[in-house]
């Protein structure tokens, strides 16, 4: 049998594995809310930042002599062993929970306790040397340190997810380079447009995520002012005077970020609205590469009766009773993808919208939806970078003889015959078959074969010249 301690709370006592350094309150919280089955334990960098937040609270507490250097000692050892991962599977609370994430607070602030009691030479749940609320939770509230976690993750988290989003940007811009000369039928409404280059249209793939990732960093600055300090409801109960100032000093100082104490702590400790900018944002750029993933489809689409321009790498068989059907599976996934982080802006939306009077309690949804839309998106940026993007090919003279048989490219004769004949001729092409340059050169002969290279030439229908009579 394995040996088990006892701990109490205000609602009795419970029989604790020995092995364990959560407690009591944790224990309940692994009761009552199995939602998602997604642990914080999933969620390294939030870990990372709950320790960050109690070793810079103990530290200011030190130095307000709140606690003393003993105790401090401890906790920030207990902090330390946390932020370096040691204890990840010790974190157990689930991610969506009641309690404006009072169970994940409690999660840290026990874990921590346990691991300094056992640094001071005592056994776990000892709490009279070393307390979870008395001394690790000293001059805070889950209402401010589960909030400064938070942002101080969902920073970090960003940090590597922008990474990871401007290497879709350089995989699109390499393509643009190698696709410079590929002539193609620009369309608009599905229907033939007038010429441009393949490279042209994966640059603008690129120049696209460029200002989302704009975007996104400017988003992300919002992180940096929290409410650390605030304790309660930003009145600073309980907190020693000058202590909320220390504290982000020094949490700035050890997370390496330049986190800010917020000038308004009531405000801060109810206002969401930078998860709301952020999740906006996100989702804007969950739009563009679903759009973008639309138009690889549409591109590839054959290979004899679609647009058939580009060759996607095929990754698998697409279908259990067609024999050497290809399906453009990657383009598909991220699709997928998107449209959970598309649904996931508006699960902060509500969350945000159901703040009351000083507290916001749906915090711990938001925290799931925008660290899972985080890794969900950055998977799926990667899938496609790596088994799509990469290995994407031309279909040169495809392209080319489509541009040449369309009758889109009329429009490049309106400013020498005149928009009137330039459709008449478009007419006549669509219904008899003919080419614009049968019926505008040999029968009509409104323009001269000479004049016709020179303005269908490749140069000018990459890089289109006013050319006039």
């Amino acid at each position: 049998m394995e040996s088990t301690r006892k701990e109490h709370d205000f609602l009795g006592e419970l029989e604790i594995p020995n092995h364990l350094y959560y407690g009591i309150q944790t224990f309940r919280a692994v009761e009552n809310f199995n939602i998602t089955g997604i642990p914080i334990s999933k969620e390294p960098l939030f870990i990372k930042a709950l320790g960050y937040v109690k070793k810079a609270a103990a530290m200011a507490n030190k130095d307000c002599g709140a606690i003393d250097s003993k105790i401090a000692e401890a906790i920030c050892y207990g902090s330390d062993q946390v932020i370096a991962g040691k204890f990840d599977q010790e974190f157990v609370s689930d991610l969506i929970q009641g309690g404006a994430g009072t169970s994940v607070n409690m999660n840290a602030n026990e874990v921590i306790a346990n691991i300094g009691l056992e640094y001071l030479g005592h056994k776990k749940g000892e709490y009279k040397f070393l307390h979870p609320n008395n001394h690790v939770n000293c001059s805070q509230s889950t209402n401010d340190a589960y909030p400064s976690a938070f942002r101080i993750a969902l920073y970090l988290k960003m940090e590597s997810f922008i990474k990871t989003f401007a290497g879709l940007e350089v995989a699109f811009a390499k393509k643009g380079e190698e696709f410079k000369d590929v002539l193609k039928m620009g369309r608009t409404q599905l229907q033939d447009a007038v010429p441009m280059t393949l490279g042209q249209e994966f640059k603008a793939y690129a120049t696209t995520i460029g200002e989302d990732i704009v975007r996104l960093k400017n988003a992300q600055e919002l992180l940096l002012e929290i409410n650390m300090g605030a304790t309660a409801i930003g009145t600073k109960v309980n907190a020693p005077e000058g202590y909320p100032e220390i504290c982000v000093k020094y949490l700035a100082e050890e997370v390496g970020i330049p986190l800010t104490l917020s000038p308004d702590l009531i405000e801060a400790t109810v206002d969401t609205g930078a998860y709301v900018q952020i999740m906006g944002t996100l989702k804007r750029s969950a739009v563009k590469i679903s759009k973008i993933c639309n138009d690889l489809r549409l591109l590839s689409s054959g290979p004899r009766t679609g647009f058939n321009e580009i060759n996607l790498p095929a990754r698998q068989p697409g279908s259990s009773i067609m024999p050497g059907k290809v399906n453009p599976v990657i383009p598909e996934v991220v699709n997928q993808t998107c449209f959970y982080v598309i649904g996931q802006d508006l699960t902060v939306t509500m969350a945000a919208e159901a703040g009351q009077l000083q507290l916001n309690v749906m915090e711990p949804v938001i925290a799931f939806a925008m660290f899972t839309s985080l890794d969900y998106l950055s998977n799926a940026i990667q899938t496609l970078i790596d088994k799509c993007i990469v290995g994407i090919t031309a279909n040169v003279d495809h392209c080319y003889n489509m541009v040449m048989n369309s009758i889109g490219i009329v429009t490049q004769l309106n400013p020498i015959i005149g928009y009137e004949e330039s459709a008449s001729i478009a007419g006549e092409a669509l219904k008899t078959g003919k080419s614009v340059h049968q019926i505008a050169v040999l029968e009509r002969k409104l323009i001269t074969q000479e004049k016709w290279d020179e303005i269908y030439s490749l140069e000018n229908l990459i890089h289109p010249k006013f050319i006039t009579k």
